[in-house]
């Protein structure tokens, strides 16, 4: 059987935590900053983890995770 390849954009934006989870950067979080409240640019700053659903699909896009 030959091997899987993993889809490059989706290693490029997720990762795996030690315990599974998929991990994720917050969406917004590049430019347009001055219409945006203090605790907003605050909050994405920091990852987020995606739900079960979709999670699902990127295991398969990242088989060796």
């Amino acid at each position: 059987m030959p091997k899987m390849k993993t889809k490059r954009s989706a290693a490029k934006r997720f990762s795996f935590t030690g315990t599974g989870k998929v991990k994720r950067a917050q969406a917004f979080h590049r430019h347009n900053f001055t219409g945006k409240p203090k605790a907003a640019k605050m909050r994405h700053r920091k990852a987020a983890y995606l739900e079960a659903g979709d999670a699902a699909l990127v295991r398969q896009m990242l088989p060796y995770g």
